[in-house]
């Protein structure tokens, strides 16, 4: 039987009396796959012809070489197209890489093409707003990320696993990057935090496929790295918009560490306030309660990070947008995993977008030798004392040697999160104009490029490779998949 698929209606059989060629529809037989599959992809190509000949109708030069939209929709396309292609990189018995790492390269490599880089054109306060729009995007997938029973589950050793190692890190940077580096104090600790935060990103998925074998599940493992890996992210992010506050503002050292403390606090109090908004508005008879709760959630978020800088106070925006997606997650319960999906939609589509926007704003040119050279220095220190430190929280957790070598080994690799804060002091020097601030904000964006280059792939790898010959293997995992559903449904930050 011969079936058609109109471009106006989906599925629909010919009119009666009609062929398929008289009704203009393409012909689809009943099971071959590669005719269904060339029908879609022509439709997508009609749709993105019909798509951009829209946009030129109304932007003109805009959407033509060397435009903002066209420098922003091929970066889109090959920061995707690059993701695609690492993800494809698999090897047996090891976690795949992680397909930032091909966005992050494809930005990279737009920027530093001859030719390429004057068409693929993006203006820096689009590319400024983009990358903050995606930071308020990340905020709240961390917000609703953190589980409450998790904590209470995990008690102290899920603590002094977050909060240990991320503080000990954020420190010996700061130390480390004052001397060699040269960067002011406060600078100093903005590096320090920024690489502070470990990747569920990478943590998470790499989790998932030693849990689906069974391996760490007896002791919880697993749930105990997705479980701290939030409250880890969410430490950094704190001390780093306390310390960039500090950074800009202006007066005395005192006022500066008051304006600080007071950012924090009233970074808590706007998000609880909202956060109790969210819980009654809307009501849940309301139709549409997903979208409805999701869009108000995230036009929050987007408002208070960019509201908090027009304001004076950078700091308060970011952890007022993590305390109020927690309290509305921690209201609505069991309806939060539909509202935190459609999050984890609009990150899927802003992520490629922040790595290559990352990627596009390193210069070879550009680039210091020394500040390379150095930046390494500077993150292979903190790596090794956080990974010593790591081992030295889970002494006394009932865990066997292997098992500690495993959990400090994890908690190496960086990518989203300094990707999404790593260039805010960037722009917020560019946008005060002092070259001395670029600088510095140029080194910490440098630092965490590599950052991600260096410890994403060598986390993932680490982590399937230290996995099955350091973890004891549990042959009935439905227990353990059932203890940390709840922990892994929002992890992936």
């Amino acid at each position: 039987m011969l079936r058609c698929s109109c471009v106006m209606f989906q599925a629909a059989s010919c009119p009666k009396g009609q062929t398929p060629r008289m009704c203009l529809c393409v012909v689809i037989m009943q099971h071959p796959k590669s005719t269904r599959s060339l029908a879609l992809f022509s439709l997508s190509v009609i749709m993105a012809f019909v798509l951009f000949g829209a946009v030129w109708s109304i932007t003109e030069k805009e959407c033509l070489p060397g435009g903002n939209l066209f420098g922003i929709v091929i970066l889109f396309i090959s920061a995707v197209c690059g993701g695609k292609l690492v993800g494809l990189i698999q090897f047996p018995t090891l976690p795949p890489f992680p397909p930032l790492l091909g966005m992050l390269l494809a930005g990279f490599v737009l920027r530093n093409v001859p030719y390429i880089t004057s068409a693929v054109y993006i203006d820096q306060n689009w590319s400024a707003a983009l990358r903050n729009i995606a930071l308020a995007i990340i905020l709240t997938r961390a917000g609703l990320g953190l589980d409450a029973s998790a904590l209470r589950k995990l008690k102290a050793v899920c603590l002094r696993v977050a909060v240990g190692p991320c503080m000990v890190e954020a420190c010996t940077v700061a130390l480390v990057s004052h001397f060699l580096m040269d960067l002011p104090w406060i600078w100093a600790f903005i590096l320090g935090f920024v690489l502070s935060a470990v990747s569920p990103a990478v943590v998470v998925p790499s989790m998932l496929l030693l849990q689906k074998d069974g391996f760490g599940v007896d002791k919880g493992i697993p749930t105990l790295l997705m479980a701290a890996g939030s409250f880890d992210d969410v430490l950094a992010i704190t001390g780093f918009n306390t310390c960039l506050g500090m950074a800009f503002s202006t007066g005395s050292t005192w006022f500066n560490v008051l304006k600080g403390i007071l950012e924090v606090l009233g970074g808590m109090v706007a998000g609880g306030v909202l956060g109790c908004f969210l819980r009654f508005i809307p009501s849940e008879d309301q139709e549409d309660l997903v979208i409805r709760r999701s869009f108000l959630l995230l036009g929050l978020s987007v408002f208070a990070v960019f509201a908090s800088r027009v304001a004076g106070f950078s700091g308060a925006g970011g952890l007022c947008t993590l305390v109020m997606a927690f309290l509305a997650g921690l209201n609505w319960k069991q309806s939060k995993a539909p509202v935190a999906a459609a999050v984890g939609r609009m990150w899927d589509i802003f992520q490629p977008l922040l790595f290559g926007l990352i990627g596009a704003e390193i210069t070879i040119s550009t680039l210091d030798p020394k500040t390379v050279g150095l930046g390494l220095a500077t993150l292979s220190t903190g790596l090794v004392v956080r990974v010593a430190f790591t081992f030295a929280m889970v002494l006394v957790a009932g865990f066997n040697f292997k098992e500690k070598v495993f959990i400090a080994l994890a908690w190496l690799p960086k990518a989203t999160v300094q990707a999404a804060i790593g260039p805010t002091a960037l722009d917020m020097a560019r946008r005060q104009g002092d070259a001395v601030l670029e600088k510095y904000g140029m080194d910490v964006l440098t630092v965490a490029v590599l950052a991600i280059l260096v410890t994403a792939p060598i986390g993932a790898l680490s982590i399937g490779l230290a996995g099955p010959r350091l973890l004891r293997k549990q042959m009935d995992t439905n227990l353990g998949n059932k203890s940390e559903a709840s922990v892994t449904r929002e992890s992936k930050l």
